[in-house]
């Protein structure tokens, strides 16, 4: 990809800055005694995307714009230059939140995941969501990677079912609204989805988009196998007994009046889903039940299978 910009200083201090980069990814990959995850955008593309659209826009860029800024062509190079890495150096890989199509053309489905060494993640609102929803939601769908077309989400739950896709996460970042009505550069990006992802997925399988097995798997199994979690994400007599309780044929409309976040948002708002969490249980406490959280006992430090 051809990048243009107005200053000969600006070309020569990003033509640096690009090869700096480089030769550190290549240490990383090279050296890298643990597994890699990458977030994987073109800083490159990106940047130069800005400069044009700030010269359209100025401060005021709207917030459908952000697909157009960080594009999928972004993400593509980037992950295809993480791939051909890895594969340079077997380094173990883990791309998070896949946001695009093109990049599923990278990954492998052919063998378990417990011996692959590249795997890859989708977040849940890449998987509701499409470039459509910016115009109604604004700078609160303004996340990285950008959720992208209608096509691409299509491809990612695609991606999933026949296992190119091996992790469901949610990227969960709890801005304040007051953060999230700034102008586009100065608009944190991110949203809070830790409370609902898990709703928003069995809708998924309520309207037969994905197995509950397949659910089941990429939000509980696929990520403790993934990360040699010990002792997790598994139903297995001697395991932690990190549970969730769902009644799988109760309507629940998220409003301000059942948010569990502390900023007090989320981009479900007036979303009617067809199943609701009943009790919660970390470590075989129950720290949450109808609504109420219960915050005596905590979580535990994860140990790992290396």
């Amino acid at each position: 990809m051809t990048v243009y910009f107005n200053s000969a200083a600006v070309q020569t201090h990003f033509k640096l800055f690009f090869e700096a980069s480089q030769i550190s990814k290549e240490t990383i990959f090279k050296n890298s005694p643990l597994p890699v995850a990458a977030h994987c955008e073109d800083e490159a593309t990106i940047l130069a995307n800005s400069l044009k659209m700030k010269e359209k826009f100025g401060e005021n860029v709207p917030a459908e714009m952000h697909p157009q800024i960080r594009t999928s062509e972004s993400c593509y190079s980037s992950s295809k230059l993480a791939v051909s890495l890895a594969k340079k150096y077997n380094t173990r890989l883990h791309i998070t939140h896949l946001s695009t199509k093109a990049e599923l053309s990278l990954l492998e489905n052919n063998i378990p995941l417990s011996q692959k060494r590249i795997t890859s993640e989708v977040c849940t609102h890449y998987l509701w969501f499409s470039d459509k929803d910016y115009l109604r939601l604004g700078m609160k769908l303004k996340v990285n990677p950008a959720i992208k077309s209608q096509e691409d989400k299509e491809a990612l739950i695609n991606g999933l079912i026949d296992n190119h896709i091996d992790i469901i996460s949610t990227d969960h970042a709890p801005h304040l609204l007051s953060e999230k009505a700034n102008t586009y550069f100065k608009a944190p990006s991110g949203t809070p989805l830790v409370q609902h992802s898990l709703q928003a997925i069995l809708q998924l399988v309520k309207t037969g988009k994905l197995e509950l097995t397949q659910a089941v798997d990429k939000m509980c199994h696929a990520p403790a196998t993934c990360y040699a979690i010990e002792k997790r994400g598994f139903l297995r007599p001697g395991y932690f007994a990190d549970l969730v309780l769902v009644n799988m044929d109760a309507r629940y409309k998220v409003g301000k009046n059942n948010i569990l976040y502390k900023c007090g948002w989320s981009v479900f708002e007036g979303e009617i889903f067809n199943a609701e969490i009943v009790s919660t249980f970390v470590n075989g406490n129950r720290v949450y039940h109808d609504g109420e959280i219960n915050e005596e006992n905590k979580g535990k430090r994860l140990t790992f299978k290396r």
